[in-house]
């Protein structure tokens, strides 16, 4: 697996003998330049970047490197920029402050086709529906319940995290079929992408962050 990290980040990574950190960025603009320049399977960045943010970064290596898979890293108290990187191209989102196997795990994880969403992350995004607005929280409800009784068990699949061939080897679905799956739910819930359907399944109660 090669990734491109934020500069600080790469240590971490450094330590799984599968990752292979092609280049380390300074900065959001270092971070588009290497992706385009090397191409690689993930490109992990910090929300906050400076010269240019993380989330305008990884809306254009999305574009420019559609083959390239984006995770971000925050940190408490940036909850209002989660909200706007789910809309990025982003497919994982952990915290800085993650147990270092936890930020492998959920490398592995994006790189394998799959979404990750740290728990305490999953936590902060899914609080306000739990804490009193419960139009929202119904809203998702109501969406799901418009998925087939399969559809909802590769969305619950998905919320936790797995890759399509993870769910097809659960359901024991080929991975062709899971691919037709998820693209019925994202069309099915008006969704963008893997992160946008797990918050989803957080929110309606399909899938619960411990």
């Amino acid at each position: 697996m090669v990734i491109a990290v934020e500069d600080r980040a790469a240590p971490l990574l450094e330590s799984d003998p599968e990752i292979d950190v092609v280049f380390e960025a300074a900065n959001g603009r270092e971070a588009i330049d290497g992706s385009q320049r090397h191409r690689p399977d993930v490109a992990v960045l910090d929300i906050r970047m400076s010269v240019l943010d993380g989330l305008s970064a990884a809306t254009e290596i999305a574009t420019t490197v559609p083959g390239t898979r984006i995770v971000m890293l925050t940190t408490f108290g940036e909850d209002d920029y989660i909200e706007r990187a789910l809309g990025g191209g982003a497919l994982g989102f952990l915290l800085k402050a993650a147990d270092p196997r936890e930020l492998i795990a959920g490398v592995r994880a994006v790189s394998e086709g799959g979404a990750y969403l740290s728990p305490d992350i999953a936590r902060r995004v899914i609080a306000p529906y739990r804490e009193g607005d419960r139009v929202r929280s119904a809203e998702a409800r109501e969406s799901a319940a418009a998925l087939t009784d399969r559809e909802r068990e590769v969305l619950a699949l998905l919320g936790a995290g797995a890759s399509n061939a993870e769910i097809g080897t659960q359901l024991h679905l080929v991975e062709g079929t899971v691919k037709g799956y998820v693209s019925s739910i994202l069309v099915k819930l008006g969704l963008r992408n893997r992160v946008e359907a797990a918050v989803l399944a957080f929110r309606a109660g399909i899938v619960e962050a411990d």
